[in-house]
């Protein structure tokens, strides 16, 4: 089980660093929030498998947490590049 999470959580690190340069490199301020939204979405993956690994459920408390917070976020944003703010 421990392989596992130890290869998911590399895949996840590869993955977030690819977001990481669409995000800083993006050429629209959509494609920025995408990857924003994508980097927060592959956090709270990283949160509920470090939740599994350890056996603590607090961590699915703050994924759950981050997850709504993220979808506040990218609505503000959505409303915002849609010019309803």
């Amino acid at each position: 089980m421990s392989g596992d999470l130890l290869f998911f959580a590399v895949c996840f690190v590869a993955l977030a660093v690819i977001l990481l340069v669409r995000l800083i490199s993006g050429p629209t301020m959509a494609d920025r929030a995408l990857a924003s939204d994508c980097i927060e979405i592959v956090t709270d993956l990283a949160l509920i498998l470090f939740a599994l690994w350890s056996g603590r459920g607090i961590y699915l408390d703050i994924a759950l947490v981050t997850a709504v917070l993220g979808f506040i976020g990218t609505t503000i944003i959505g409303r915002y590049l849609g010019g309803e703010l």
